[in-house]
């Protein structure tokens, strides 16, 4: 896992690192969606070709929420995006990777979706971490010369591998336990500053 990371991260450089800083070349973006549960997330989006850039966006969330609701996490989101008229203006399709941490519980709900029980955080707390993979399709506002509000939806795959304990003892109830999620795996209405 960890010498896949590495590829990754230096195939991210090398994409990177050949990349001119010129105008209209480079992004810089948040999700407001992340910001609004009090997630720190920060994203760039570099041109890669006339219709191709790509997005690597993070979030990070550290701390506890009221009444001792948890929704730590750390998620990595590469993307490329190919765009059907110009670089971050108007439709586009993407294919995403995610890698991600996190430790959630006594949360509260009745959701049921895609063979995924939600309910689960009510009562228990689950530590582990995910990979997978998804496609999207995403609108690009352009508001001025610099600014953007994006749109996206994405639906893809993610393996997670967790311990799972109970939220009030800290019991801990299993171990290396495994769940395979289908469904939404990005959604963005994101704020972009364009260079």
């Amino acid at each position: 896992m960890k010498r896949l990371l590495r590829l990754c991260a230096v195939a991210l450089l090398l994409v990177v690192g050949a990349q001119r800083a010129d105008a209209q070349h480079v992004a810089i973006k948040t999700n407001l969606l992340y910001d609004a549960t009090g997630s720190v997330n920060l994203g760039t989006e570099i041109a890669l070709a006339p219709r191709w850039t790509l997005d690597m966006s993070s979030s990070f969330n550290d701390w506890k929420m009221y009444n001792g609701r948890e929704w730590k996490h750390f998620l990595t989101q590469p993307e490329a995006r190919y765009w059907f008229c110009n670089r971050f203006a108007g439709h586009f399709i993407a294919m995403h990777a995610h890698y991600g941490r996190y430790n959630m519980g006594n949360i509260k709900n009745g959701i049921k979706f895609l063979g995924t029980n939600f309910e689960a955080l009510t009562d228990n707390r689950f530590d582990g971490w995910l990979l997978g993979a998804g496609v999207g399709y995403g609108y690009a506002v352009v508001l001025s010369r610099h600014f953007n509000l994006e749109f996206e939806l994405g639906v893809g795959y993610a393996y997670m591998e967790y311990d799972k304990y109970r939220w009030k003892t800290d019991e801990l109830l299993s171990r290396h336990d495994h769940h395979h999620y289908f469904g939404i795996t990005k959604l963005n209405i994101g704020l972009s500053y364009i260079f």
